[in-house]
């Protein structure tokens, strides 16, 4: 690439990453600077504040799940970051998943997608056994849409049935009721090991006083019903009465700092050494059309350690490249797809993105690989999904598309996904989409997560929808079908950018390339933290 197209490339994506930052920081307001002063008037932090005050100085907090909710649920005005803020920090020196919720936000009361986000957040702390600890500040389930936060198997509840089952693990698990703390949700922290509460502004029961008033005509206002007093020195339900915000989250840090030895998975891990290229070349390597080629072993060069890439299968199945490396001295098996175009020793011409059945093969047998060797797995994906055609299905492409699904749906070792570019069709199963349990998935700002390409889709659904008007008599003109066309491809524009799919947890979050080595690193480091790595096995395989 010359130097004046990769001065234009770096604009372009820069600017992206520019525009991403500023809905960041609007999205890291909560419910705007007024409902912030609010929360101070009553002598409080804000969910963002306490995570600051908790983890260690120096210390960077790994926010999971920031676009969560994004442009959802504007008819109730809103919901920036599912009203909750989650994410791994260091804490005494331990690594901790913080689940804070954020009154600022219709009072921290939960939306779906807060469930969903919760939930995420303690499946995260079970696959990797990572301490929890959650700052409560909630007025409860969202009534308006109950139905879709209350009595389903991933809703609300689901919550203290994880408690249950952390706590059975041997996980740590840390509440401190810094506000309201209603109804079903009065179970969270107390089904915690310990929980602490905030004189004042802490309160905790299954009715407020006008339920309980209206229910069995008993006056009694919040505070004798379920405060700091009533919950340390007469019912015993809570642990720790705090004077305030600060001694609050002080007191969690000792209480972390006294936490017993843990075991780990005793990953390999060397000293490490910086990437053969700066991580800004990136900007000089991805290139602005979704369909023009470019080499992945220049974006690996710079994430891995320089000169620890061992490829696997190097000349077979080349639009898939399988190999062993560190990152940040990490061992790791990588999987990422090739987007330059191929020639096999056979003369086909292969296409970059697309997976053949030789290169399914490959990643199949490179996966059990990395499983026989307890080496976690990274994927990076830029996958516009499996060759289709009928050279492609006489071969058995479905076969062996098949027995790379399956080799990688048994994996036991940790798995963590990277989308760079394209994560279409079976292609985002095949390289670990979240439906296959990566224990991180992110994403970068040039992502598109969907079944097909746009223009593909677009085309498809214009197709079907002016057949189905002739099929009714209608004569549809050139202009009619363009409008069409249009109307769908800005829809289908919307539902495949990568906020969209964060909005809706499909990734774990935008980040931005720059960061990808250090967010590998840390997962790693993680999922080092669970000792406990399942037997691998694969059933029946296709052959």
């Amino acid at each position: 690439m010359s130097s004046e197209s990769g001065s234009a490339t770096k604009h372009w994506l820069h600017k992206i990453i520019e525009e991403f930052g500023e809905i960041e920081d609007e999205i890291k307001l909560g419910g705007g600077q007024k409902r912030i002063d609010k929360e101070h008037g009553k002598g409080k932090l804000t969910a963002r504040e306490r995570i600051e005050k908790l983890t260690d100085e120096d210390s960077r907090f790994f926010e999971l799940g920031l676009w969560a909710g994004y442009e959802m649920y504007e008819e109730q005005g809103g919901c920036p970051s599912g009203g909750v803020v989650t994410g791994i920090g260091t804490v005494s020196g331990r690594k901790c998943m913080i689940v804070a919720n954020d009154a600022t936000v219709k009072a921290g009361a939960w939306f779906p997608i807060t469930a969903k986000k919760n939930l995420r957040a303690q499946e995260i702390a079970i696959e990797n056994h990572i301490p929890l600890i959650y700052l409560v500040d909630s007025a409860g389930v969202f009534l308006p849409m109950q139905d879709q936060i209350f009595p389903d198997k991933d809703h609300f509840g689901r919550m203290f049935r994880n408690n249950a089952i952390i706590s059975a693990k041997g996980i740590p698990q840390i509440a401190a009721i810094m506000g309201s703390c209603v109804a079903g949700g009065a179970y969270l922290p107390i089904m915690s090991d310990e929980a602490l509460i905030v004189d004042g502004t802490g309160s905790v029961f299954l009715a407020g006083s006008y339920l309980v008033k209206a229910a069995i005509g008993e006056d009694v206002d919040n505070e004798t019903l379920g405060g700091a007093t009533t919950h340390t020195e007469i019912s015993g339900v809570t642990d720790y009465k705090m004077e305030d915000d600060e001694e609050c989250l002080s007191t969690i840090r000792d209480l972390v700092d006294k936490f017993g030895p843990f075991e780990t998975a005793g990953f390999n891990r060397k000293e490490s050494k910086d990437p053969k290229r700066p991580a800004s070349d990136v900007f000089d390597i991805i290139p602005e059309s979704r369909t023009s080629p470019y080499d992945m072993n220049d974006v690996l060069d710079c994430i891995v350690d320089e000169g620890s890439f061992t490829e696997f299968k190097k000349g077979y199945g080349q639009t898939l490249i399988t190999g062993f490396a560190r990152v940040d001295g990490w061992s790791v098996g990588i999987v990422a797809n090739q987007r330059t175009v191929k020639r096999t020793k056979k003369g086909e011409m292969q296409i970059g993105g697309v997976i053949y059945s030789d290169s399914a093969d490959k990643a199949a047998r490179f996966i059990m690989n990395c499983n026989q060797k307890k080496i976690p797995l990274i994927f990076l994906q830029d996958v516009t999904g499996f060759m289709i055609g009928k050279r492609s299905e006489h071969g058995g492409i479905i076969k062996d598309g098949a027995k790379m699904v399956n080799a990688m749906s048994n994996s036991t070792v940790p798995k963590i996904t990277i989308v760079v570019g394209n994560s279409y069709g079976a292609g985002n199963y095949a390289m670990c989409g979240r439906a296959y349990d990566p224990r991180f998935m992110y994403a970068w700002p040039t992502a598109k997560i969907a079944v097909m390409s746009g223009a593909s889709a677009s085309k498809t659904l214009m197709q079907i929808q002016v057949a189905a008007m002739k099929k009714k008599g209608k004569e549809v003109s050139e202009e009619e079908q363009e409008r069409i066309m249009k109307e769908i491809s800005d829809r289908y524009d919307t539902q495949t950018d990568v906020r969209y799919a964060a909005s809706r947890l499909w990734v774990d979050g935008i980040i931005n390339p720059l960061d990808t080595r250090d967010r590998i690193s840390k997962a790693i480091e993680c999922a080092n933290l669970n000792p406990e790595i399942e037997e691998f096995k694969t059933g029946v395989i296709q052959t």
